[in-house]
């Protein structure tokens, strides 16, 4: 078996997506099976040539990211909500106005 190490915010949306296959086939479906259904799904419709050729036109057309730069990208909504976690907030003396 080899490991994949995704973004946090791509393994969520993935997390999410094996639960609504689970829901829908009403049997167990891992993360690993919802990506082989993901890239089934994929081939279905890229094996309608209209289909690949808008995709592949759409392909050409985006600015798309270096990988670095996606998973950057993807991972610092997470850094951000972590430092806010980390970051004690003071408490205002009680005597002072609030809204100070």
């Amino acid at each position: 078996m080899k490991r994949l190490v995704l973004p946090e915010k791509i393994s969520d949306e993935l997390a999410k997506a094996a639960e609504e296959l689970t829901l829908m086939a009403k049997k167990p479906i891992s993360q690993s099976m919802a990506i082989n259904l993901l890239i089934e799904v994929y081939h279905a419709h890229l094996n309608n040539p209209c289909a690949l050729d808008a995709f592949s036109q759409q392909l050409k057309s985006l600015n798309i990211m270096t990988p670095e730069e996606f998973d950057k990208y993807w991972d610092e909504p997470s850094k951000l909500k972590m430092a806010k976690r980390k970051t004690k907030t003071t408490k205002k003396p009680a005597n002072e106005p609030k809204g100070i």
